[in-house]
C-alpha cells in the first residue's frame, strides 16, 4: 500500500512515534510484526536481483527484515544520522563495530572508566586479534591526546559512565580523534537520545543497548550503532550479514513499542534521579554520591550542556565503611533490605534498579582494574525507575538508617 511521507522538521518526541510504520496491505496503525525466517520471491530473476543487492527487497531475516528495519530507521531518526543497523544486544554491538572498523597493528583508545564487558572486550577479546588498546581517564582530554599513535583507528567512551557517572567532553575528543585521522565512538546507553544526541557534538558513531532506556520496560534484549551511511551500509552491513549477530524481529517490535513514550520516561525518571541524589547527599550513612545532575558533581556544567539539562536516572553512592571488607558489608546491607526496589543488574527500566557493582557489572574485573575505575566495595548503583519518589527513599531508609556507626 501507498505510504505517506512525514513532513521534515518534526519534534523528537512525534518521530519516536511516527518514523518507519512498516504497514501491510491491511494497514494496521501499529507497527506489524513480520516473525519469518525468510522471504517468498515473485520469480527467479528478482531473487537474484535482491541477494546480489541490485534491487531492494526481503530476502532472509538474517539479511534484513521488515520490523528490524523500522527500529533502525526510527533509531536514526532519533540520534539525528543517516542510517542504524541493530544488533542481538549492546556488547554485540560494540563487536559489530570492532569487526568491521579495526584490524591486526591499529590501536584504539578508550576510557577506563567503561562497562566491565566493554573493558574485558577491548582489553581481553581483541588483543587476541592483535588489536591493542590503551585505556585513559574519561574525562583528562591531555591523556587521551598522549596516548594517541600512527596506528590510532578508534576512540570509544559512554557518558554518562556506567556506574559512576562520569562525563567526558565529547566535542572536545572529537576533535582529537579527527585530527589524529581516527573515529570517535560514543555508547549513548545512559542517556538515550531523548537527552543527548552525540554526532551533534561531533561523534561519528553512537552505540545503543536497546535493552536499557529505548525498551524501558526490561523486556528484550537489543543493540545498535547509529552513523552515516558509508559505515553503517559499506563497513557494517556485510559484517551483521555474514557473522550473523543480528536481532530478532520480536525483539525489534517491542523495542519499537517502548521508544514510543522514550521521551516521557527520561523527563520523569531523571526527575526521580536527582530528587534521589539530592536526598542521599544529605544522609550521614553516605559517604559520596555519583549523579551528573548535582552541582557537586565534577562535570555537572558539562553535563547539563550536553545532556539537554537533564541528568539522567543512574545515581550511584558510596556508603560510609572504615575498610573494603565493611563497605562491602554496609553496601549489602542496604540492599539487602530494600523490599521495594529490584535487586538485579539492568538499568533503564520503569522499575527501579538497585546493584553492587563491584561484584556484578565490574565483578570479573580485577581488584587492580576496578581500583582504577573508581569502583569501591561501598559503591551501590541506582537506576531510578516510575517508582514513586517516596516509596523509593523509604526502601533505602531501610538499610541506610540501620547501619551500624
Amino acid at each position: 500500500m501507498t505510504e505517506r511521507s512525514l513532513p521534515p522538521g518534526l519534534h523528537r518526541d512525534t518521530l519516536a512515534v511516527r518514523t518507519a510504520s512498516e504497514r501491510s496491505q491491511y494497514g494496521e496503525n501499529s507497527e506489524a510484526l513480520y516473525l519469518t525466517s525468510g522471504f517468498v520471491q515473485p520469480d527467479a530473476e528478482t531473487s537474484a536481483r535482491r541477494f546480489a543487492g541490485t534491487e531492494e527487497g526481503f530476502t532472509y531475516s538474517r539479511t534484513s527484515n521488515p520490523t528490524v528495519a523500522s527500529f533502525e530507521q526510527r533509531l536514526a531518526a532519533l540520534e539525528g544520522t543517516e542510517a542504524a543497523i541493530a544488533a542481538s544486544s549492546g556488547m554485540g554491538a560494540i563487536l559489530m563495530m570492532c569487526m568491521g572498523l579495526l584490524k591486526a597493528g591499529d590501536h584504539v583508545i578508550c576510557s577506563r572508566s567503561v562497562f566491565g564487558s566493554t573493558l574485558n572486550l577491548f582489553g581481553k577479546e581483541f588483543a587476541k586479534f592483535g588489536i591493542e588498546t590503551t585505556f585513559v581517564s574519561q574525562t583528562d582530554v591531555a591523556e587521551w591526546r598522549a596516548a594517541l599513535r600512527p596506528t590510532t583507528k578508534l576512540l570509544f567512551a559512554e557518558t554518562p559512565t556506567n556506574p559512576l557517572t562520569e562525563v567526558c567532553d565529547i566535542r572536545a575528543l572529537a576533535d582529537l580523534a579527527h585530527d589524529a585521522g581516527a573515529l570517535l565512538a560514543v555508547d549513548n546507553c545512559f542517556c538515550s537520545p531523548a537527552l543527548q544526541r552525540p554526532t551533534e557534538l561531533g561523534a561519528d558513531l553512537v552505540i545503543h543497548s536497546g535493552t536499557k532506556y529505548l525498551d524501558g520496560q526490561g523486556r528484550v534484549m537489543a543493540g545498535a550503532i547509529c552513523g552515516p551511511s558509508r559505515l553503517i551500509v559499506d563497513v557494517f552491513g556485510p559484517v551483521v550479514r555474514t557473522a550473523g549477530m543480528v536481532l530478532a524481529p520480536f525483539n525489534a517490535w517491542v523495542v519499537l513499542k517502548g521508544m514510543e513514550t522514550l521521551g516521557i520516561r527520561m523527563q520523569a525518571q531523571s526527575a526521580n534521579a536527582l530528587a534521589v541524589a539530592q536526598w542521599l547527599e544529605g544522609h550521614p550513612k553516605v559517604s559520596r554520591v555519583h549523579y551528573p545532575g548535582l552541582a557537586s558533581h565534577p562535570q555537572h556544567e558539562l553535563a547539563m550542556r550536553q545532556q539537554s539539562g537533564q541528568g539522567g536516572a543512574v545515581v550511584s553512592f558510596d556508603v560510609r565503611g572504615d575498610d573494603p571488607a565493611t563497605a562491602r558489608k554496609n553496601a549489602f546491607h542496604v540492599i539487602d533490605s530494600t523490599r521495594v526496589v529490584s535487586i538485579a543488574t539492568n538499568l533503564g527500566d520503569t522499575k527501579t534498579i538497585i546493584t553492587h557493582p563491584g561484584t556484578t557489572s565490574h565483578g570479573r574485573l580485577t581488584e587492580a582494574q576496578r581500583q582504577a575505575a573508581g569502583i569501591g566495595q561501598g559503591l551501590i548503583r541506582l537506576a531510578v525507575g516510575l517508582d514513586h519518589i517516596d516509596d523509593i527513599q523509604a526502601d533505602l531508609l531501610r538499610g541506610l538508617d540501620t547501619l551500624s556507626s
